[in-house]
């Protein structure tokens, strides 16, 4: 059975790899309404200058009434550039609920699940067991006191897997009926907010979230 790992381990392997690309980090306070933005401008700079963008977008969009559906979700981004020449990788799940599991490279292999559900697709990721907060009562708080802020998009929960572990989750929705580009959009936000979450909420966690 696949090691069960944490966003903290991904978290590593991301900054591995931006270190190897020569990039440096730098801390920048900005109001929240312009996160966003900051997003943007934060990938574009990942780039050399006068580089061409890392990849378009797909624009294909679900005007006509019509809603994704796993597989036609799963077709559409494999034709992507991410998938296609990056090195990410996406499989189908099949069951009675289909679902797709990502591995986002540029985000230290990190896993994310997406499932259409309803007139909804979600995308979600794990972050760290229960267990491994040092006070969950004051880390909830401070939770909700701040991901709206901190993580557009994004939201914290806790829900508990077959084997009984209870852990939070970060997961973001957006309708069934959006864009192929809105749908990449979410995935990527997600993926960055995970490695961001465990980076704000380290000091919360115990050393075997490391």
């Amino acid at each position: 059975m696949e090691q069960r790992r944490s966003s903290a381990y991904y978290q590593r392997r991301h900054r591995e790899r931006l270190r190897e690309k020569g990039l440096v980090k730098k801390e920048l306070w900005v109001l929240p309404e312009f996160a966003d933005e900051l997003l943007a401008v934060e990938k574009r700079m990942r780039q050399p200058r006068g580089a061409m963008p890392a990849r378009a977008r797909g624009e294909g969009t679900m005007s006509d009434g019509k809603v994704w559906t796993a597989r036609g979700l799963y077709e559409a981004l494999t034709q992507t550039e991410e998938f296609v020449y990056g090195d990410s990788q996406i499989e189908l799940i099949d069951g009675a609920e289909a679902s797709l599991h990502l591995v986002m490279a540029e985000y230290g292999d990190l896993p994310l699940f997406v499932a259409v559900v309803g007139e909804q697709i979600v995308v979600e990721a794990l972050l760290w067991p229960v267990a491994h907060v040092r006070d969950p009562a004051a880390f909830n708080e401070e939770v909700l006191r701040t991901h709206k802020a901190f993580f557009p998009l994004s939201t914290i929960g806790i829900e508990t897997l077959a084997d009984g572990e209870a852990v939070y989750m970060m997961f973001g929705a957006l309708s069934a009926a959006s864009s192929l580009s809105n749908v990449l959009y979410e995935i990527e936000t997600l993926a960055d907010n995970v490695i961001k979450a465990t980076e704000a909420y380290e000091p919360q966690l115990l050393l075997e979230a490391a």
